[in-house]
């Protein structure tokens, strides 16, 4: 356990701020909190959709990897923009310096490459622009960040009908559905048996979110995992043509044929409230048969101090 004053670097390794007033928003936030904010992210470097060119936003999280002041590295936002990054980005350097990263979305590609390179853990978790920055701030998601933060455990829970009983252990991955597919096959998704994997996605149909499962099981990934934990699956569109098929119908199917139980009810996604969940923790699974817990562990904490 670290006990110190919180050194927090903003890096942009995808999109950009649309709205730049909310770069001055988190940072007042964070050093409300306490934080000493290193702000790595230049609005005059925007390129395209993304927050600089490849280089310039491999240089950020590169310079804030070298930063001694720093100890959190947070993500300005997702949208897209860190698959461009994955083959250019110092990974043991990363795990060397002790820093958590933390966001969620597309900086899934971020997690599950810095785990299978170094077997290092990082946060999917809040991020600068839509949480620190909101211009309302959730209150539930950014206490269950700095909860987790300060551990040395941290426990999510959730609780929805239909979940299945389960009592399980193992090593807690996932991310976004999307893009933790899109690594299958590379050298940036990790290599883990017994795991309990949660995952979250926007704007993908269900049967997209079907495909996707049905493909991680034909992999044989799921065959050596312990369960699933989905999250928040929102902003899709289902039209006259699925004739009932809806998100219950994919998940009464894939619960029927997945080799793992599948739970839902995680607080994690798109939504405004959202858990911070460690990459690579370890975990507990505990379910009645509607709500349930995750207990996590064994994961890089810091303490404000």
């Amino acid at each position: 356990m670290i006990t110190q004053q919180i050194g927090v670097a903003i890096v942009a390794p995808g999109g950009y701020a649309q709205d730049p007033a909310v770069v001055p928003r988190a940072i007042a936030v964070l050093e409300a909190r306490g934080c000493l904010v290193h702000n790595y992210y230049d609005h005059g470097q925007v390129r395209q959709r993304f927050g600089g060119s490849d280089d310039a936003r491999l240089a950020q999280l590169h310079a804030a990897t070298a930063d001694p002041d720093v100890q959190v590295i947070m993500a300005l936002r997702g949208a897209y923009g860190m698959t461009r990054l994955l083959d250019k980005i110092d990974y043991q350097a990363l795990a060397d310096s002790g820093k958590i990263v933390v966001g969620f979305s597309d900086v899934t590609a971020l997690h599950m490459a810095l785990y299978a390179q170094t077997g290092a853990i990082s946060y999917a978790g809040p991020m600068a622009a839509g949480d620190f920055g909101a211009e309302v701030p959730v209150a539930f998601t950014l206490d269950d960040f700095w909860a987790c933060l300060a551990g040395p455990t941290h426990a999510v829970t959730g609780e929805a009908v239909g979940n299945p009983a389960v009592d399980v252990r193992g090593t807690v991955w996932g991310g976004n559905l999307a893009m933790f597919m899109s690594l299958i096959g590379t050298p940036y998704f990790p290599a883990i048996d017994g795991g309990i994997l949660f995952f979250e996605d926007i704007g993908e149909h269900p049967y997209r979110v079907e495909r996707m499962l049905l493909q991680l099981m034909h992999t044989g990934v799921l065959a050596r995992q312990k369960a699933i934990v989905l999250g928040n699956f929102a902003g899709y569109r289902l039209g006259p043509a699925d004739n009932g098929y809806d998100f219950a119908a994919m998940l009464a199917h894939v619960r029927d044929v997945l080799p793992v139980p599948v739970l839902t009810g995680l607080e994690f996604g798109h939504g405004a409230r959202r858990v911070t969940i460690p990459f690579g923790a370890q975990g507990h699974l505990v379910c009645d048969g509607g709500r349930f817990e995750l207990a996590l562990s064994d994961y890089p904490t810091v303490r404000v101090a």
